[in-house]
């Protein structure tokens, strides 16, 4: 009996003892799987079909074109963090870019511009003052009709931006004939790609001596079509619960005699100030301007949203009432604003004024 309960004894320890080590080598076997899965990156760019980009075959035959894909796509796949983020906002945003480009008669492959411009992050900017999506400039953004103010600016609304996008990059093409020649000069200015076609008497996109900027800026978007179009040949794994939702809105449309607060507009939909410039990032600020507006609100939120607004505005309506003070010598933002009892803040933001700015006896300030 006593050998019956040792041996029992034995077998349990023994089993206590393998349990921890069998559990670690199958999470080990699993680790290795998941490794496995994840090819080499020597593996990642050995190109074994042709790859096109807006229908044109690229010359991986010419060493130095291979080399520079090569280049581009290695940085990107080291970079895996961000690549899951373009694929994630890809599914967000790509149904709505593929439908504009469509309708402009562009290739779809137009749509990895944004990606590489602001990895689809309607903020991004550059430190030459291009902003959005799309990364235009004040300047062509506005010859390409987007709205640029202190109230609003269209070059962060997915919509808008891509369709000026669309119009950009067809006048480009238009001009120098080739869908690569114009995404040259989408990154590097057209007058500036001018210049170079005419000094090298060349118009080849591949035999063309650009920045360097600009010759990398093809290699990128073709890396990023490559990637998102094959996740699972470079080893990303995603579910499509890992994306996120496509871009759902209602639209409503209203009209305001008055600059009126963003919030007031947020109370009639039923959701935060936050939601609403989630949903608009072109909105600048805490107050719309006047005349007629329209603004996206999440999905389901436009029932009931004309009564509340309208009973909202009205009641605002009965209250507002502009009040200024004209500025003395003197006089300071702060100290005005101690005198009425108001922020700082909220003294600048009525009037569009930095924190730094200078005024002076005679200046017209709003109070509320």
């Amino acid at each position: 009996m006593q050998y019956k309960y040792l041996c029992n004894a034995i077998f349990i320890s023994i089993v206590c003892f393998l349990s921890p080590l069998i559990c670690l080598g199958t999470e080990q076997v699993k680790y290795q799987n998941l490794q496995q899965n994840v090819p080499s990156l020597m593996e990642s760019i050995r190109f074994k079909n042709d790859i096109h980009y807006c229908d044109i075959k690229i010359p991986l035959d010419h060493q130095e074109i291979k080399e520079s894909l090569e280049k581009e796509l290695l940085l990107a796949l080291w970079d895996r963090p961000q690549v899951i983020l373009w694929i994630k906002r890809s599914a967000r945003y790509f149904p709505h870019v593929e439908h504009i480009l469509k309708q402009h008669g562009l290739p779809l492959d137009f749509k990895y511009v944004p990606v590489i411009e602001s990895a689809l992050r309607p903020h991004a900017g550059s430190s030459k003052g291009a902003v959005g999506y799309w990364q235009f400039l004040k300047s062509t953004g506005r010859r390409y009709g987007l709205r640029i103010d202190s109230k609003v600016d269209e070059r962060r609304n997915i919509f808008k931006s891509t369709h000026a996008a669309c119009k950009y990059i067809k006048a480009l093409n238009l001009q120098f004939g080739s869908y690569l020649l114009a995404l040259s000069a989408y990154n590097m200015g057209e007058y500036g790609l001018e210049g170079e076609i005419e000094l090298q008497k060349n118009n080849n996109y591949f035999s063309l001596y650009l920045p360097l900027e600009t010759q990398r800026y093809v290699f990128k978007l073709i890396s990023a079509k490559l990637i998102l179009e094959n996740q699972e040949r470079y080893g990303f794994y995603l579910k499509k619960s890992d994306l996120y939702p496509v871009f759902t809105f209602d639209k409503v449309n209203f009209k305001s005699d008055f600059k009126m607060p963003i919030a007031l507009i947020a109370r009639a939909a039923a959701i935060s100030f936050k939601a609403v410039k989630d949903y608009n990032p072109e909105l600048r600020g805490h107050f719309l301007g006047k005349g007629d507006i329209q603004i996206l609100i999440p999905k389901g939120k436009a029932k009931g949203f004309k009564e509340r607004f309208t009973t909202n505005y009205k009641n605002w309506e009965k209250t507002y009432k502009t009040k200024f003070h004209i500025v003395k010598q003197g006089e300071s933002l702060i100290g005005i604003a101690k005198a009425y009892k108001i922020s700082l803040f909220s003294l600048l933001r009525l009037n569009d004024l930095s924190a730094n700015v200078m005024i002076h006896p005679g200046d017209r300030l709003t109070i509320e």
